[in-house]
């Protein structure tokens, strides 16, 4: 029993194949992934967390906002936000609908809808000169299926 035992070891440790290794070190930031026969090197970002500033805008502030015109008039309401390359594309806002059905939605340019914080109210405010008779008459966005 002893003998086998020892047998078995012996050819574990003298076989290349059971535990390759790379003959170099991998380099900081870079973990070495070893098949039997062949290293991969894999990059791993050094820094993956980050913190957010107090106060940063995020989309969930804009999402499910109301657009008022100069009269103070409820025009519509941000439904979604398109990017593209890192930057806002558009503002798809619903409008004409009752509680989100039957809305008709259009992609306006983001030059278009003002967005204000008001400090003393603590809220988002959207503005937008144009009348919900405008939007509606626009051409509809429709959502890729």
């Amino acid at each position: 029993m002893k003998h086998t035992l020892f047998a078995t070891v012996t050819l574990l440790a003298l076989s290349p194949a059971a535990f390759a290794q790379s003959a170099a070190p991998a380099a900081p930031g870079v973990v070495s992934v070893a098949p039997a026969t062949q290293a991969v090197a894999v990059a791993v970002p050094t820094v993956i967390f980050t913190t957010i500033p107090t106060g940063e805008d995020l989309s969930s502030n804009l999402v499910g906002l109301d657009i008022y015109n100069g009269a103070k008039e409820k025009i519509g309401t941000v439904k979604d936000i398109a990017m593209s390359g890192g930057r806002v594309h558009a503002y798809i806002v619903g409008v004409g609908g009752f509680l989100g059905m039957g809305d008709h939605y259009v992609a306006v340019t983001p030059s278009a809808i003002t967005i204000t914080y008001g400090a003393t109210d603590k809220t988002w405010h959207a503005t937008m000169q144009t009348d919900a008779a405008a939007l509606k008459a626009a051409p509809e966005y429709k959502y890729a299926s």
